[in-house]
């Protein structure tokens, strides 16, 4: 993607307006999601999470992020160059295709906000804020900006070299977040209590609150990514709508045919598995591909959040079930349903167009995939040695919201029930001090 010498389109650049904001507010929703569905007394840090992330991932992303992502390559395909470090050389007369180049960053940085998001609820209930917050700008520039550089940017080794297609972010967002989700629980271990005691959402009215403002963001992010207010941006959102209704409903016939019950966590947590499957493929699939990658998300997705309990990993609320392995599925599956009137050329392979594609698009899930989790491995090694990931057994057994924020999510202290406390009474030690002095 390079810097044209065009005019603006006004029509364009105010659907690409209207997307940014949607895509913004998924981050939000997510922080709802996620919310709702950790335990009382760690409400408020999972909504911090993502709500610093957005602050975070700003700065980092106007300081060099935009650059080494979408500046001229010069590595080979694997990085952007610092021409543009500052927002340097990008003023309002600077074009992107149809669009100001300024408003096309700024879609581009809603991205990276919610994927480093994303991370958090792998590793919710346990982790020092302190860690979270040298974690995100670090992995951001080191993770994310070299993905999106290698998928998106001008000259990069995915997109431009291998010939692999992600429409709006499979392997940017959803298999990077997974990745680096499953290797960031690694790194902090499990809960305590984990596999042993109820860790059951505490507020299902929240995550399908959350479930809903995330649908309703995620027509920015896969139908904003056409650039442009056209037929393709039209095909896109038709295809996430579809994908969306498919996971749901893939996801509540297996909890009903396995547990006998369709729950509401099932059909949150389906629609997403559905978005984030259609993500990398809506701009390649017809409406027939998207309602069998919805439907093919949904049902894989509500075996794969189980894995953790046979596998041993602890990613607390299923980035890895319902991220990594959608993304995987929708990126994997445009190797089978891509079309040439969506793609302009390539086609999968009931389409015609053999094995080749598919080929493509598991080298770079794999490659992608690979990279996500070895830099975020070591990464969280590092700052767990520099000075420690993981919360003291103390800010864990008495919630995060007391021990790190000095504050309550509700009234009726920290487990949600019985009578009201202060903070002095649920502490002890040093933790009851600290937010005694804080107070």
């Amino acid at each position: 993607m390079t810097l044209a010498a065009a005019s603006v389109d006004t029509g364009d650049t105010a659907w690409l307006l209207a997307a940014t904001a949607l895509v913004l507010l998924m981050t939000p929703g997510l922080a709802l999601f996620y919310g709702g569905m950790v335990r009382t007394k760690s409400v408020l840090n999972m909504l911090m999470m993502s709500f610093v992330s957005i602050a975070l991932v700003t700065v980092v992303w106007l300081a060099a992020g935009y650059s080494l992502a979408f500046g001229d390559d010069i590595g080979g395909g694997l990085i952007g160059s610092l021409e543009h470090a500052g927002m340097a050389g990008l003023g309002p007369d600077s074009v992107h295709g149809t669009v100001p180049t300024l408003l096309f960053a700024t879609f581009q940085l809603t991205f990276a906000i919610i994927t480093a998001a994303l991370i958090s609820g792998a590793v919710a209930d346990r982790v020092k804020f302190g860690a979270w917050l040298v974690f995100v700008p670090v992995w951001a520039l080191l993770v994310y900006v070299p993905v999106a550089h290698w998928v998106w940017g001008p000259g990069g080794w995915i997109l431009d070299g291998l010939g692999a297609l992600d429409f709006a972010g499979g392997l940017p967002v959803e298999i990077t977040s997974g990745a680096s989700g499953l290797a960031l629980a690694l790194v902090v271990g499990p809960r305590l209590g984990f596999k042993k005691d109820a860790m059951r959402p505490h507020n299902l009215p929240m995550v399908m609150l959350g479930a809903g403002l995330l649908w309703f963001g995620w027509f920015g992010f896969n139908a904003g990514s056409a650039l442009g207010a056209n037929g393709l941006a039209a095909a896109a959102f038709l295809n996430t709508l579809a994908a969306g209704c498919t996971g749901l409903l893939g996801w509540l016939f297996v909890e009903q045919r396995r547990d006998g019950h369709p729950t509401t966590l099932g059909a949150a947590s389906g629609a997403v598995a559905g978005l984030v499957a259609i993500t990398p493929s809506c701009g390649s699939v017809s409406l027939l591909g998207a309602l069998v990658v919805g439907l093919a998300a949904g049902t894989v997705c509500s075996y794969a959040v189980s894995w953790k309990f046979k596998l041993d990993y602890d990613d607390s609320l299923d980035v890895v079930g319902v991220h990594l392995v959608g993304g995987v599925i929708g990126t994997l599956l445009i190797g089978v349903f891509a079309v040439e009137s969506m793609t302009g050329g390539p086609e999968g392979l009931l389409h015609g167009g053999g094995l080749a594609q598919l080929g493509k698009q598991l080298v770079a899930v794999v490659a992608v995939g690979a990279y996500a989790f070895l830099v975020t491995y070591g990464l969280g090694k590092l700052i767990d040695k520099a000075f420690g990931f993981r919360a003291s057994e103390d800010q864990e057994h008495t919630g995060l919201d007391l021990t790190v924020h000095a504050e309550t999510a509700y009234d009726h202290g920290v487990l949600g029930h019985g009578a009201q406390v202060g903070a002095s009474s649920v502490l002890s030690g040093p933790s009851a001090q600290k937010v005694e002095s804080q107070a």
